[in-house]
């Protein structure tokens, strides 16, 4: 219990070594995080909070809190601050569909049903991102999305009850920003090719 009890406090403490430097960084006008994907993941993340609560997840559901309260954080940041606030039909279809699909919270009794729907619906939050980071990936922070990732390793660990509604979420969002750190490498090496290419030869 005390291990699972430390491992959740580090799985904690590994948010904020990631999040201070990325609100830091929206305060500074350096990152321009996406308003859309930030309330989503804020909203879903809560309510997998809950759920996870009820399926006997225990200390390993308290990175889960923290990160609900951080995230809505970022999004309140990013709207005020008029952050990333550029919205395309696709970005319009992404949100409306992950509203639409939180009422089935309060009509399925069974948590496991509702962390699905959930996963779902925050894995969707990621693609306003990934569209923003293909077009412009130097304003996505690597160091930012590794720290989550390892986090939600560490966060799968804390947990009292392994299952499928304990782990699913952590390791889908852990498996999202290993995704978006290969589209940022990606992205970035193509463009930098392409701008070293215009350069006038010497």
């Amino acid at each position: 219990m005390i291990l699972k009890e430390l491992l959740s406090l580090l799985a904690i403490a590994l948010t904020f070594v990631a999040f201070v430097p990325y609100i830091r960084s929206i305060l500074n006008r350096q990152t321009r995080p996406h308003v859309f994907s930030w309330c989503i993941w804020s909203t879903t993340t809560l309510i997998i909070f809950f759920a996870q609560l009820d399926d006997g997840a225990g200390v390993g559901a308290w990175p889960t809190a923290v990160s609900a309260c951080i995230t809505g954080f970022v999004a309140y940041l990013a709207y005020k601050n008029k952050a990333d606030a550029s919205i395309t039909k696709i970005d319009v279809l992404f949100f409306l569909a992950a509203l639409s699909s939180l009422p089935f919270w309060y009509l399925s009794s069974n948590p496991l049903s509702a962390v699905i729907i959930l996963t779902i619906i925050d894995t969707l939050g990621f693609a306003p991102t990934f569209r923003k980071t293909y077009v412009r990936p130097f304003e996505e922070g690597r160091s930012f999305f590794a720290l989550i990732a390892i986090r939600n390793a560490v966060a799968i660990m804390a947990l009292e009850h392994f299952s499928t509604t304990t782990v699913l979420f952590p390791a889908v969002i852990a498996c999202s920003c290993l995704l978006l750190l290969v589209l940022i490498a990606y992205r970035r090496r193509i463009l930098l090719t392409k701008l070293n290419a215009k350069k006038p030869h010497e």
